[in-house]
């Protein structure tokens, strides 16, 4: 199937502003673009990319005093196979693990371990180990947390989601990873696109979406706290320890995000026969 997806994002910024992007999809899936996925500005501002420690590639600008519009748009392959339930998964002791991985059983800016770890080790550790330990604690998340827009809060924590018993699917993810990371599954917060694909179409106005993977069988899973059910044509644009990590832009100085337009659909299949 093809997916057509990008979006217009307006800054306005009071005098020059270094910023950081994470927009660009990530370099796992630029073998499926079928069209140029770039970056583009209404005004005259120089990028430069890099990848940074955890395999995403970002950008680098200065945006000039005044609203700036970025943009992008492309179209790309997926399979159109739901997400992959790994019933059969193993977990991994502790010493097993690559090094790399070892950072992600940590606690971090928004999942605080440490608040959570007492509750988690009572509720879960009586389930099997692996998959089934994950899907218990996605079954919790998905049943403990109302989703609400209107209780979106950027500053609350993985804790902060457990005793406000609502808000956005970043608090369905930080939640679910600090549980995972309390029961020694690695854990990492994954940001991107999905669309209605499959599903019945979300009244709400389109955004990026927030789940998460887990480290079990020696390969990265997907698991999604919110929906709680496998989905279809998810985009991948960067991992991370936390939305930290994989904010989508990251100013030093005053920024105010004044434009937010994201799109994620499905191409009909008569449009793809006529190209």
């Amino acid at each position: 199937m093809k997916i057509r997806a990008g979006f217009h994002l307006g800054y306005e910024c009071t005098q020059q502003t270094p910023m950081l992007l994470v927009l660009n999809i990530h370099p796992s899936r630029r073998a499926d673009l079928l069209s140029d996925q770039t970056l583009t500005f209404d005004r005259p501002i120089e990028a430069w990319g890099y990848t940074d420690v955890f395999g995403n590639a970002c950008s680098r600008i200065v945006a000039p005093p005044g609203l700036t519009t970025i943009s992008t748009e492309f179209e790309i392959y997926d399979s159109g196979q739901p997400d992959i339930v790994p019933d059969d998964a193993v977990q991994h002791a502790i010493n097993d693990l690559p090094d790399d991985v070892l950072v992600f059983l940590l606690g971090s800016r928004y999942c605080d371990t440490d608040r959570l770890a007492d509750f988690a080790w009572a509720r879960f550790s009586s389930t099997p180990l692996g998959w089934a330990r994950v899907q218990a604690i996605c079954d919790f998340v998905h049943d403990h947390i109302t989703f609400d827009y209107l209780k979106a809060d950027v500053l609350r924590t993985a804790h902060g989601g457990f005793t406000d018993k609502a808000g956005v699917c970043r608090d369905f993810a930080h939640l679910a990873i600090a549980l995972c990371r309390c029961m020694n599954i690695p854990a990492r917060y994954c940001t991107g696109y999905l669309g209605d694909i499959g599903v019945p179409i979300d009244p709400n106005p389109m955004d990026f979406s927030a789940w998460f993977e887990v480290f079990l069988g020696g390969h990265w899973h997907t698991v999604d706290a919110r929906h709680n059910t496998p989905r279809i044509g998810r985009i991948l644009m960067g991992t991370g320890r936390d939305a930290t990590d994989v904010a989508m832009s990251t100013a030093f100085g005053p920024a105010t995000l004044s434009r937010f337009e994201v799109i994620t659909e499905e191409v009909p299949q008569e449009a793809v026969k006529a190209d």
